[in-house]
């Protein structure tokens, strides 16, 4: 399981400040937004990198501590850093190139105001007519009892960390797709367990909703229904499931669609009860089954909503009207099953070629990383 990146953070701080870092972090509301803005660090490369707000900071930062103010006083009678140097910078940084300029000009501070709305401080300072740039050294000097520490250089080390993690995750990420590419040429045993590997909690968010889709498109496709309006006209169909666009898709919370069934699969990989509840709405709370990216038992999936939407809508006439719009509960081990499932039926290669075909409509093979504007 690979760490989470709050973890990462706290090694920074320790290494650095030992027993001290908890306070330092806890002193410190540079840091906790820092921390706020690196959690699509472990999310896979298709969660939104925060890499616009984060380099506003950065390029400051390291113009702070370029000029030695980390270790002198007399910021305050410092010139400013010039606009166009710290945006040329910002663009030099991995995954900036396309990054505007909004970030440094309010964006960063303003949304630093929705997290901390009493805060006396903004961290980015900038006089509008000399286009000259300051840090807000006061968030940079977090004060201990009688000892003041500067974290500008571990503000530099967590962001170069994070920068480092999403890289890692954009390399994996087109790995697998390389892989993808080459599938259908492996044998069959290999690209059993390559799937396999892909229905993990630690995979991309859009590989694993290919997967599962191609998953129980053909665990669907041998069962029949029977349907018609007179009872001595029936109509005999197999379960037909349909992706509805595009991964991540803003689509009202519609995944796939079964015919004739008419039923609705969300894929997810959190348990953001809002979130799910949202969709609920979304569909006028019409049932809706769950692919959840966990590797919880589904029993525990299912109480864990219940108790969270029971602690968030205390209403419980409130909370059943929602879980009983929850049709199913489809964890990582039940797709695993149905994946099993599927090969004994002998759809191993179609499954293949459907998680194929997807990921070309899906990537191109040569998607770029689209940084936060």
């Amino acid at each position: 399981m690979e760490k989470l990146f709050t973890d990462i953070i706290n090694e920074v701080l320790e290494a650095r400040y030992g027993s001290l870092a908890s306070d330092i972090f806890d002193r410190s509301q540079l840091l906790q937004y820092i921390s706020l803005k690196t959690r699509s660090a472990n999310r896979g490369s298709k969660a939104r990198g925060s890499f616009a707000n984060l380099y506003a900071i950065y390029v400051i930062v390291e113009d702070y501590i370029e000029k030695g103010f980390d270790k002198r006083a007399k910021y305050d009678k410092y010139e400013g850093a010039e606009f166009t140097k710290l945006f040329k910078r910002q663009r030099e940084l991995p995954f900036g190139t396309k990054l505007q300029n909004h970030a440094l000009n309010n964006r960063m501070n303003s949304e630093f105001q929705k997290f901390f709305p009493a805060s006396e401080y903004v961290p980015i300072i900038r006089n509008l007519e000399t286009n000259r740039y300051w840090i807000a050294e006061n968030m940079l000097k977090v004060k201990l009892k009688t000892k003041t520490y500067n974290i500008a250089r571990v503000i530099i080390e967590i962001i170069d960390k994070y920068v480092h993690t999403k890289k890692h995750a954009s390399e994996r990420f087109i790995h697998t797709c390389v892989k993808l590419q080459d599938i259908e040429s492996i044998n069959l045993e290999d690209a059993q367990i390559f799937i396999l590997d892909l229905l993990a909690p630690n995979v991309d968010a859009r590989f694993f909703e290919i997967v599962s889709y191609a998953i129980l498109k053909y665990y669907y496709h041998d069962q029949k229904i029977y349907w018609g309006f007179e009872i001595d006209k029936l109509n005999e169909d197999n379960l037909s499931l349909y992706k509805t666009g595009r991964t991540n898709a803003n689509d009202g919370g519609i995944d796939f669609v079964m015919r004739p069934l008419g039923r609705f699969f969300q894929v997810t990989e959190n348990l953001d009860i809002k979130k799910y509840f949202l969709d609920i709405d979304k569909i006028q709370r019409y049932p809706i089954s769950f692919v959840i990216k966990s590797e919880e038992s589904i029993e525990n999936l299912i109480a864990g909503i219940r108790n969270k939407a029971s602690r968030i809508y205390s209403v419980k006439a409130i909370v059943d009207k929602y879980m009983n719009c929850i049709e199913e509960v489809i964890n990582i081990d039940s797709l695993r099953h149905r994946f099993r499932e599927s090969i004994k039926q002998g759809y191993l290669k179609n499954i293949i070629e459907e998680i194929v075909l997807q990921s070309k409509t899906e990537f191109n093979y040569q998607e770029e990383y689209d940084p936060d504007e």
